[in-house]
């Protein structure tokens, strides 16, 4: 008997060097359920929501470079695993989704109800693009059309919508086998001694540096250092240059301290790898000015012909071109500015003995006096990132994941993934009290996968961000608050270790430990509810007496 179509398409992401398949599953694709069974290069992750599941294939996707395959099933499915195909799409990350489409001939499905209509057009503004299968015969070629797709020009999700009585078809031997052909890596648009003149001709050139600039981070560093750069990292890309660089700028982030912007203000080159400059990178599109000169690098950079102080456009893979660029510029000997030095003394953590409760500083603190160098460290949205991100000190390579789309829920199921992708490196979720209360049923995800994960949860009863801007705003409060959890009792029930902390000399010995047992876990750290920001208290916003912890 000959392959499936199911069969098929696994053969072929196998060669495509897929090893996870992420999914709610389906009655909509059985046989390849059965398939990927039968591989044993390819795991499936059985997730317990689709969002998670989403959330799980982007995390890989962004870790790895390589695509991560996402099953979708009829409506509900369709719709709730779209939050993390825009993440994929905003944030550049190759993926590919398998779409349940209707059947080539109507049946009713076994629980008496006709499979959904056609969802691929729903995601034609999130997707990177959409793709239909009508035939069996057509589904192999467009399935290694999808994943070479996702990965070249500017990365980012395919949607393959797949008629959902085709898996089982067989498929015709006696055609050619479709295989994936790598991505085109761009060419050198512009010679790179355009760029090298640009470089030498400037007073002030700085380099903004974004995820696809992460392979490339050997040359960037030999490029900052030959030629006196001062390196900025974009938004959530703190690992794309050694946070403790001489040459290092600082982050492009949400709530940064000013003068962390005086090389970049001063600046009259700026110098864009792997980015597209997005609103917080950019600081709400402050930057680069009118009067700076913007060089802007990366395959498939999407350049808007109104985009302030654009000169031109390299269409070429980073690391290419910073070779290139090494090999004609002329080396600068610039010292290193004192911006730069002020940048590592924001990075320190300032004391906080004399806050009564668990401020979220000490949280970073022990984490990073504790956790190995190589940490992958995911991240959810909300104002207790900021902690991270400004004293969390990223220094090796692939060990950020983080949503530039401000998606809440993404840390715990993007840990899981990082896991099973980097066995052997530690992983830490690092998420506010209502990141968790989406997606923290992942964890017993990890716990079934055997993937250690470690959860710290900032719990402090209120929507972080909202709360500061009503305060600002209004001087009052709405619909902010999240009344206690007991997380570590809801972690043990899903079968991860648990552990509360409410005093900060906890936190270390209860870090140690769970660092050491190497089994999934949740902390969950009862934070100070003031203290919303590095810079801001929400008692000084609202001119009234500090708010209280949520009720237990």
């Amino acid at each position: 008997m000959g392959a499936t179509v199911a069969q098929t398409a696994v053969r072929i992401l196998t060669e495509a060097r897929v090893r996870r398949v992420y999914a709610v599953v389906g009655e909509s694709f059985l046989e390849l359920l059965d398939a990927l069974q039968r591989e044993r290069e390819i795991t499936l992750v059985s997730a317990r929501h689709d969002a998670g599941a989403a959330f799980m294939a982007e995390a890989e996707g962004k870790l790895t470079e390589r695509p991560a395959v996402l099953l979708a099933s009829r409506g509900p499915s369709a719709a709730s695993l779209a939050i993390g195909v825009q993440t994929a799409y905003q944030d550049e990350t190759p993926m590919v989704v398998l779409l349940e489409t209707p059947a080539t001939e109507p049946v009713w499905s076994s629980s008496g109800e006709l499979p959904t209509s056609d969802l691929t057009a729903m995601f034609e503004s999130i997707a990177k693009s959409t793709l239909r299968v009508t035939d069996p015969d057509g589904l192999p070629g467009l399935l290694a059309h999808a994943l070479t797709t996702s990965q070249e020009g500017r990365p980012g999700p395919v949607v393959l919508g797949v008629p959902c009585d085709i898996w089982g078809m067989p498929y015709d031997a006696a055609k050619p086998m479709a295989r994936v052909r790598p991505p085109a890596s761009g060419t050198l648009g512009r010679s790179a001694d355009a760029v090298a003149q640009l470089v030498d001709e400037a007073k002030y050139p700085v380099v903004i540096v974004g995820g696809r600039a992460r392979s490339a981070r050997d040359e960037l560093i030999a490029v900052a250092d030959e030629l006196a750069l001062p390196v900025y990292n974009a938004f959530r890309r703190q690992d794309a240059f050694p946070e403790n660089h001489a040459r290092y700028a600082g982050h492009l982030g949400l709530g940064i301290p000013a003068r962390q912007l005086d090389a970049l203000e001063r600046a009259d080159l700026v110098l864009a790898l792997g980015t597209q400059l997005d609103e917080v990178t950019t600081q709400a599109y402050r930057y680069p000015t009118a009067q700076q000169t913007l060089v802007m690098v990366g395959t498939g950079i999407d350049v808007s012909p109104k985009r302030r102080g654009l000169t031109f456009r390299v269409d070429s893979e980073v690391e290419p071109f910073l070779r290139e660029l090494r090999e004609v510029a002329s080396p600068r000997t610039r010292r290193a500015s004192a911006a730069n030095a002020a940048v590592h003394t924001f990075m320190t953590p300032p004391d906080t003995s004399g806050n009564t409760r668990v401020h979220p500083v000490d949280v970073v603190r022990a984490l990073r006096k504790l956790a190995p160098e190589d940490t992958i460290v995911t991240s959810d949205a909300g104002n207790f990132a900021q902690f991270m991100h400004r004293y969390w000190c990223f220094t090796a390579p692939r060990s950020q994941l983080g949503p530039s789309n401000a998606a809440m829920g993404y840390a715990v199921p993007a840990a899981v993934a990082a896991k099973l992708a980097e066995p052997r490196r530690t992983v830490v979720a690092m998420v506010g009290d209502a990141g968790t209360l989406m997606t923290g049923q992942e964890i017993e995800t990890a716990v079934r996968y055997r993937a250690p994960v470690m959860v710290v949860v900032f719990q402090n009863g209120v929507h972080g961000a909202l709360a500061m801007h009503q305060a600002r705003t209004y001087g009052r409060l709405t619909g902010v608050s999240i009344p206690l959890t007991d997380f570590a009792s809801w972690a043990r029930g899903l079968g991860a270790a648990g552990y509360t902390v409410d005093d900060r000399e906890e936190l270390e010995p209860i870090i140690a430990s769970a660092l050491v047992r190497q089994r999934p876990c949740v902390i969950d750290v009862r934070t100070d509810p003031d203290v919303v920001t590095p810079d801001v208290r929400l008692s000084a916003l609202l001119g009234q007496a500090r708010p209280q912890p949520p009720a237990q």
